[in-house]
């Protein structure tokens, strides 16, 4: 069966399409998530057009194989990963920027294009796509549409579906659909743009996204808050959003990432040398910003109050532009950090990070604060958050051993306690890494058995026999 797949993929695809070499079929296997599953795939195709998209599911079809979908692997759930004897659609090889329209404000882009090279074009032309995971340098627009993908300026401009005006999209018949609009406004039929928006490759191949863009924002102004707990930045958060404050970013970092992205600039575990001096004594930092122009100093000045009011034990301002981009790029490396710091806390570099990806309400963010730190002491597993404290979205990442069964166990258990936690206060199972693999019991228990039987519908109806991206999200 593999050879007989690989012979027709290669009559119908170019040369340099179709890749078989273990090395490289090892390499697609699996995205960045820790103790997911995975398997090898029998063979990789990297397309570069629509075409050649809508051939390898048509083939694949015929011979009955699962279709994997694959941007950068930079996620975070295990959604990206292969299953044995699967065919891996690698899209990195449509980067192309299709069209960018200042007047109109929209791009047209292929899957593969990675998200700071779309914001280094657009920026050219006075444009932005707001959304900008911790991953943006690596990540790709597919990617990031398909798992809707957040980012530290959600709290203001919020997630990738938001941005998203339509789609082109291999069905698991070969068939190419177009959905959604050029237009600013657009409200004919079901929004089957939205439907594919977060469905992490289970009910089509996007193979292009048109994008909604935004002016560059203002040159924005930042301050740095202390606190003594985790919960009193908690509590800042909440009070801040109660006092109508729409800062343009508003992220949470812990003591663990502190000292974890301090060691890993200064070089202790394979960082870049030198230290931005983060208070590594604090329980946590808040850092906002705001891009409001003319107004950002005020702003910011609302935001110290209601952060003086929680309980900061310091306030301070970025000095400058360059002072505050050194802030915003320290807390991008907190995953990295964060997994140098699990490998050198365990024999033989056998730690891994369980991340999750939790959102609750803001009200409940000091709440859960002190939850996870509760539950943390109990297992005796060091968790770390941070957190795109704005809207909620809490990423605590929890230290393991993969060597030792009982510290992965605990690990877990912590993972899934946490998640309990989140649904208790009407918040969710994931805020933007996606469901993948790690979360589908905890989806299903989100959505109820209505949900999951609406879910299970859709599936069946657009890839009645299961090939596309099988056993992600909805686990069927």
């Amino acid at each position: 069966m593999g050879a007989d797949l690989i012979a027709d993929l290669a009559a119908a695809l170019p040369a340099g399409t179709v890749l078989t070499d273990p090395d490289l079929r090892r390499g697609h296997q699996h995205d960045e998530a820790d103790l997911c599953p995975s398997g090898p795939p029998a063979v990789v195709v990297r397309p570069t057009d629509a075409d050649q998209v809508a051939a390898a599911v048509r083939i694949a079809a015929a011979h009955r194989v699962p279709v994997v979908p694959q941007g950068a692997r930079t996620g975070l759930a295990g959604g990206a990963n292969a299953t044995d004897g699967a065919l891996v659609l690698s899209l990195t090889g449509m980067d192309r920027i299709l069209e960018i329209d200042p007047a109109n404000r929209i791009a047209v882009v292929q899957p593969g294009v990675v998200n700071a090279i779309l914001a280094r074009e657009l920026a050219g032309h006075g444009l932005r796509f707001p959304p900008d995971p911790s991953s943006w340098e690596s990540s790709t627009i597919g990617g990031n549409v398909s798992t809707n993908a957040g980012g530290m300026c959600c709290v203001k401009y919020g997630v990738t579906s938001e941005h998203v005006l339509g789609l082109e999209v291999v069905l698991a018949s070969g068939e190419r659909l177009r959905t959604g609009r050029r237009t600013p406004k657009g409200v004919a039929g079901y929004d089957l743009t939205r439907l594919f928006v977060g469905a992490e490759g289970t009910l089509g191949v996007i193979t292009e996204i048109t994008l909604a863009l935004r002016p560059v924002a203002e040159p924005a102004l930042t301050l740095v808050a202390v606190f003594d707990t985790t919960a009193a930045a908690g509590a800042a958060v909440a009070g801040i959003a109660a006092a109508g404050s729409t800062p343009s970013l508003l992220e949470l970092v812990d003591r663990v990432h502190l000292a974890a992205i301090e060691a890993y600039l200064a070089g202790a575990v394979g960082g870049r040398g030198g230290t931005l001096g983060l208070r590594t004594d604090a329980a946590a930092l808040l850092v906002a910003a705001s891009d409001t122009g003319p107004r950002a100093a005020t702003e910011l000045a609302e935001i110290e109050a209601q952060c003086r009011a929680a309980g900061a034990g310091e306030v301070y301002a970025a000095t400058d532009p360059t002072e505050a981009e050194a802030l915003l790029a320290a807390r991008r490396l907190a995953y990295p950090a964060i997994e140098h710091a699990a490998a050198a806390a365990f024999p033989g570099g056998n730690g891994g990070v369980i991340v999750d990806d939790v959102a609750v309400p803001r009200t409940a963010l000091a709440e859960v604060l002190d939850q996870i730190a509760g539950i943390a002491d109990r297992h005796g597993v060091t968790v770390g958050v941070v957190a795109h404290a704005g809207d909620g979205n809490l990423h605590p990442n929890i230290l393991v051993d993969r060597a030792d069964p009982d510290s992965v166990a605990r690990g877990r258990a912590v993972f899934d306690e946490i998640l309990e936690v989140a649904l208790a206060v009407g918040g969710t199972s994931t805020g933007e890494h996606g469901i993948g693999l790690l979360k589908r019991d905890w989806l299903a228990q989100e959505l109820g058995p209505v949900g999951v039987q609406v879910h299970q519908a859709i599936k069946q109806a657009l890839d009645p026999e299961n090939l596309l991206n099988p056993g992600k999200v909805i686990g069927w």
